[in-house]
């Protein structure tokens, strides 16, 4: 008797949706998604080979870019698996460890992608605001313990929630919104007393990604205010236009990032048309759009970025 109230009330899978009333023409929707998958894997590794391959950029900047397009790699390779199975073989049953696993993986990469962003702000500050300790302050060991912080904070928040997410019941309707298994949208399915978990889920977004967010403005607050101190225009332009790339990647990030945020815990009554649109710009276009927006030129002519924010922006704050 147990073992069919069990098998009532937690259903053996969840069902994914790929782009709601679009069914019969699926498989041409898979084009699209696969050239943004192909785009994007081709692109961050191009970044990563050259990156790797050339011993005059081992540099933090570049670095941190490394970091980026492996992360966004990851991404990539969260979500391929699950989106291009629904377009190719209307594969949408998932099973639980399964989708636990993927939202694991996808959040995490995330908030690790976001304190990535924050240490490339912080790369910016120091190389505009402070250019003679550039190196001193931003060696290779403390960017490599950067990462590796960024990495534990980005995946030890999750462990709760995987933690909650598998002790629950599911017994309301099974069928996600999304393409892939996340957070938010797990926990509605589950007919347990989920309040603990939402307010650790939200409190959790708020002290990693809210807080970056904060950090990275009060960052560009202090850019910007170094900058006006200049007294030469063109070196003005000089120093701001190597923000010009991070500030692009920020945006790609955060936007969609919040407009899903928002949509989950306060546009409930939202179509899942709109849902499942903002889902796939969450994940799918910031790993598309890094490579192409990030400064290729540089990496391409092999210059340094202290060279390009150093000496010459303390040629123009010393002329001031």
């Amino acid at each position: 008797m147990s073992a069919v109230n069990e098998s009532k009330f937690q259903p053996a899978v969840f069902i994914l949706t790929g782009i709601p009333g679009q069914e019969n023409i699926q498989v041409w929707i898979s084009i699209p998604f696969c050239l943004i998958y192909v785009i994007s894997i081709l692109g961050n590794s191009v970044i990563l080979f050259i990156i790797k391959t050339d011993p005059n950029l081992q540099e933090p900047m570049y670095i941190l870019l490394s970091m980026l397009a492996v992360l966004d790699l990851g991404i990539s390779m969260s979500t391929l698996p699950t989106i291009l199975g629904i377009f190719w073989f209307n594969s949408r049953e998932i099973n639980h460890d399964a989708c636990f696993a993927q939202l694991f993986f996808i959040h995490s990469l995330t908030y690790t992608e976001s304190s990535v962003l924050l240490s490339m702000a912080f790369d910016r500050l120091i190389a505009i605001c402070n250019p003679l300790r550039y190196s001193s302050i931003l060696t290779p060991s403390r960017i490599a313990k950067i990462g590796l912080l960024s990495l534990l904070r980005g995946a030890l928040p999750l462990i709760p929630s995987l933690i909650f997410l598998k002790h629950y019941q599911y017994c309301h309707a099974n069928i996600l919104y999304h393409s892939y298994c996340l957070n938010q949208e797990v926990m509605k399915m589950a007919c347990s007393d989920t309040r603990a978990h939402s307010i650790y889920s939200f409190f959790g977004t708020i002290s990693s990604l809210g807080l970056d967010v904060l950090l990275i403005l009060l960052s560009y607050v202090m850019i910007f205010k170094t900058v006006l101190s200049i007294a030469s225009h063109m070196e003005r332009l000089k120093a701001l236009n190597t923000c010009v790339s991070h500030v692009c990647v920020v945006l790609l990030f955060y936007t969609p990032e919040i407009g899903l945020s928002v949509i989950h815990r306060f546009a409930k009554n939202t179509s899942p048309f709109i849902q499942t649109m903002m889902g796939n710009t969450y994940l799918l276009i910031p790993p598309l759009m890094n490579p192409i927006v990030v400064k290729t030129k540089p990496i391409r002519s092999v210059h340094h970025p202290a060279g390009d924010t150093g000496d010459d922006l303390l040629m123009g704050i010393n002329r001031f």
